[in-house]
């Protein structure tokens, strides 16, 4: 009988370790794709904006792109997170591109441009005549998403990743 008891207490006391270690790994499992999911949206999102820099004309009537904001998985950007929005379903991302800019004559913000001395380029436009407008961008990307499981995805605090990048233009 004693025997019986004791191996009784032996295995739920292994099984509650397991239970606990098994819960341990999901959670960081977790974590840790949430994280990665924030690196690939920072990585695509500087793509995104150095594209979008690349094509937008740039001249005296039109100001530089300095912004590139993103919603993934119906999140808002800049709003809260929604009612339904539960640790279930994840939550989404928030993603906003700063597009900061080294260059010559740019109708860019003053908060935008990064250089107060002229730069020496030899760049080239699209008509063959060298310009020297932009020399490089430097790109600020920032990415936020909540904790999915906790209590309170809607008050619980923003998760940011940030991943900056310079680019010749």
């Amino acid at each position: 009988m004693f025997v019986a008891i004791a191996v009784l207490v032996i295995v739920s006391l292994i099984s509650m370790m397991v239970l606990n270690l098994s819960g341990k790994t999901v959670k960081a499992t977790t974590i840790q794709y949430r994280q990665e999911q924030a690196i690939l949206l920072a990585k695509s999102y500087t793509e995104l904006a150095i594209m979008t820099v690349l094509n937008y004309d740039r001249n005296a009537s039109n100001d530089c792109v300095e912004t590139v904001q993103g919603v993934v998985n119906n999140l808002i950007p800049g709003g809260t997170v929604p009612s339904g929005v539960s640790s279930t379903n994840g939550g989404g991302y928030q993603v906003t591109a700063q597009i900061y800019y080294l260059g010559n004559n740019l109708p860019c913000s003053s908060t935008r441009i990064l250089n107060t001395t002229p730069i020496v380029t030899d760049y080239a436009d699209g008509n063959g005549t060298r310009n020297g407008d932009v020399a490089a961008v430097l790109i600020d990307v920032k990415v936020q998403y909540k904790d999915p499981d906790a209590a309170d995805p809607a008050n619980s605090p923003w998760i940011t990743y940030r991943h900056q990048t310079l680019q010749k233009i």
